[in-house]
């Protein structure tokens, strides 16, 4: 079998790695200059700067994590990021000393009051929206520095219009814990992402092309090979035919500084509605402050719309986006010699460790296992 595997990214990458691994010629073409997708990463100062945002690995999956450790040796990073609310910090996820800051009770028992009683405005009612969802849950405090900003910058939109379902719960926590997953395995690879896709790659079975277009040649790629395995986005792949899904892109502002430590933490939160951009990471801290003295690396993270020709990050799963994806599904049934995977193939927020899931399940399914 000849395949043909589009988009160098984890999906892509562990089903080459695999193929391979079961003596199948493998192309993968890659229209960025780089390999890795959007876990990429590259040296700068001695840094690991995550070029597409920031990327924690976690899973509670024993298998996945095993999986991934065989790639790379990976450190204890744990995610704790801070939320800043014009000025005022916060730990996130809400926990007790989120709780403390907020309204200086100490005790578990006095912030389970003081949250009940603020979520009293929406006893009786069912939440219409995103707002009165969230306010439902964690009430007006916590909602309008913590959650409103940060969403409707996130989502482009008021959260008086945002669906209710978006946010089915929020993590609240009546301990002093700042990690942000609960899940039993967490880290990051030292020495960064790129050199795992980079050892998933290496096999005289596999040949990469970067800076290749898939569009390009569509017709004859699809000619050409036994099977094509696409990562990119599927309604782009139909010439969106059915019409286009929503996606969220993502706007970086990459900079260097002439200073050690810029803001203390990997990953700082912008929660009020002023401040344009969403977070701000500082990619040393996820390897503790390793890189050259005197520099650090920051970017900045803006939400944006989504239009063709810009990059898509996340898909838009909402009741109307699902119905028309499970369209594109039924027109893939139309083409059985190509297999959708990754996010965009498959229009779902993947996580790194569900993504390899993902990947090695439809490896299963090709090969019969």
């Amino acid at each position: 079998m000849k395949y043909l595997i589009v988009g160098s990214g984890i999906f892509g990458s562990v089903f080459a790695n695999e193929a391979a691994k079961r003596g199948q010629n493998i192309t993968v073409i890659e229209r960025r200059k780089h390999i890795g997708g959007n876990i990429y990463t590259e040296s700068i100062d001695n840094i690991q700067v995550h070029r597409y945002g920031a990327h924690i690995f976690h899973t509670s999956n024993k298998k996945i994590w095993e999986y991934i450790t065989r790639f790379a040796e990976f450190n204890r990073y744990t995610n704790s990021p801070v939320a800043n609310f014009k000025g005022e910090i916060y730990n996130m996820p809400f926990n007790m000393n989120t709780f403390n800051k907020m309204w200086g009770v100490v005790t578990p028992q006095q912030a389970k009051e003081k949250i009940d009683h603020q979520r009293q405005e929406m006893a009786g009612k069912t939440p219409a929206n995103l707002e009165e969802q969230a306010i439902s849950l964690i009430g007006r405090d916590i909602y309008e520095k913590l959650v409103k900003g940060y969403t409707e910058k996130q989502w482009g939109q008021k959260a008086s219009d945002l669906p209710a379902f978006i946010i089915r719960r929020l993590p609240v926590r009546l301990t002093y814990d700042n990690n942000y997953f609960n899940d039993t395995y967490q880290g990051i690879p030292i020495g960064g992402y790129t050199q795992i896709i980079e050892k998933m790659l290496d096999n005289k079975l596999i040949d990469v092309h970067t800076g290749v277009d898939f569009f390009d040649k569509k017709d004859e790629y699809l000619k050409q090979y036994d099977k094509v395995i696409f990562t990119g986005m599927i309604d782009k792949f139909f010439d969106y035919q059915l019409g286009e899904l929503q996606y969220r892109s993502l706007r970086f502002e990459t900079e260097e500084l002439d200073v050690d430590n810029y803001q203390g933490n990997a990953v700082v939160n912008y929660t009020d509605a002023e401040t344009p951009y969403t977070r701000v990471i500082e990619h040393k801290h996820f390897e503790f402050g390793k890189g050259d003295k005197g520099k650090t690396i920051i970017t900045r993270e803006y939400p944006k719309d989504w239009k063709r020709g810009d990059e898509p990050y996340y898909p838009v799963n909402n009741t109307k986006n699902n119905a028309l994806y499970k369209q594109y599904q039924e027109l893939a049934k139309s083409v059985p010699n190509v297999v959708f995977g990754g996010r965009l193939g498959q229009y779902r927020y993947y996580n790194m460790d569900q993504t390899i899931m993902a990947a090695l399940k439809v490896v299963s399914k090709e090969f019969g296992e």
